[in-house]
């Protein structure tokens, strides 16, 4: 359904996106994340085709994109997007979700008809005649979402959709989404600042930063096996420490951090300055050394701080390197940890993600 070739973008000297190049199948939920001025909704923009690349080329649904205003257009027509900011027009809900059917010139009983069952699916029956810029941003948000669905668009794009909603609300959207693109087959390419909700949506992520897409893959394979120690930080990979290839054993490596030893799956050779890195929740804490664990490293620590994430807490502790725990709430108080106290931690060597420097 999309496909770029070294896409770029410029505004003047400025170089906003360059050799941007990835694939988008039919039916997909492709989500693009990045810090904010990273270039996402710069790309967006470009493959809804409200602006023009600088350099590269560009095909959207088959056909290759030209510079034609009417050729544009026609493909613009089979496509929607939804803004972070909900859109909606000075008149009803009722008008607003209709409007892009209007502008199709559909036939007025058939829109009176699409427009029926989107206030059914967006949970908004019975308010046709409110003015759309009464509404709350969750249900304003909705309604422009309705007026892209019933479109049928074969592509939508989200820009930060949920940015600025609720959490009931957001979980609405989503929801939403999700179901257009199960029913409908409908392509969505999001672009969200919010790791949780690309984990949610996405099939597949691909990681934009300072204008350039650093790296494409599933969900778990950015969160767990990012390509640079940049990327790692970014989705929130809380424990990245640097050492040298030691040893190495049938596809299992030692790396020398320090005074700590720490074992990892991996082909590099001894002598390899390296990065193991690893998620909180892959780190087990115990108060005493556990004979029967499968995990290759055991280290011995003191706890430094602990630091509330939601209904999760992260342990920080000195194990001879930095080490931090991504544990529940319930589990700090059964282990009654505290600043001071001594644990063991476990950690499988399946769970480590080890890098040559040169790619940190």
């Amino acid at each position: 359904m999309i496909e770029t070739e070294k896409l770029g973008k410029r505004y003047e000297d400025q170089e906003i996106i360059s050799d941007v190049t990835f694939r988008v199948e039919k039916g997909e939920i492709f989500g693009l994340i990045g810090p904010s001025g990273a270039g996402k909704s710069t790309l967006l923009r470009i493959l809804d085709l409200l602006e023009e690349e600088s350099e590269g080329s560009l095909t959207l649904m088959g056909e290759p994109v030209s510079h034609s205003p009417l050729e544009r257009l026609k493909l613009r027509l089979r496509m929607a997007m939804l803004l972070q900011k909900p859109v909606v027009f000075n008149t009803t809900v009722e008008g607003n979700i209709g409007l892009g059917l209007k502008f199709r010139k559909v036939a007025r009983a058939e829109i009176a008809r699409k427009v029926k069952e989107a206030l059914t699916e967006i949970d908004l029956t019975g308010y046709e005649a409110r003015k759309a810029i009464t509404l709350s941003g969750g249900e304003a948000q909705r309604v422009a979402l309705a007026r892209a669905m019933v479109t049928e668009p074969e592509i939508l794009y989200l820009d930060e959709p949920t940015a600025n909603l609720d959490p009931p609300s957001t979980e609405k959207i989503e929801q939403l989404v999700v179901q257009m693109n199960r029913e409908h087959g409908t392509t969505v390419i999001l672009s969200t600042h919010d790791l949780l909700q690309g984990q949610r949506m996405a099939s597949r992520i691909g990681v934009i930063m300072r204008g350039k897409l650093l790296q494409t893959g599933t969900t778990r394979g950015i969160f767990h096996r990012p390509d640079n120690t940049q990327i790692a930080r970014f989705v929130g990979m809380e424990n990245i420490i640097e050492g040298e290839v030691m040893a190495t054993d049938r596809g299992e490596v030692t790396i020398a951090a320090g005074d700590v030893q720490i074992h990892a799956l991996s082909s590099y050779p001894v002598g390899t300055k390296a990065t193991a890195l690893f998620r909180g929740e892959d780190v087990t804490i115990d108060l005493s050394p556990r004979s029967s664990t499968s995990a290759r490293n055991l280290l011995h620590g003191i706890v430094q701080e602990l630091v509330p994430v939601g209904p999760f807490e992260h342990v920080i502790m000195d194990c001879g390197v930095p080490i931090t725990a991504l544990i529940t709430i319930r589990s700090v108080e059964d282990l009654e940890l505290q600043p001071g106290k001594e644990v063991w931690v476990s950690l499988k060597a399946t769970a480590i993600h080890v890098l040559p420097r040169d790619r940190s």
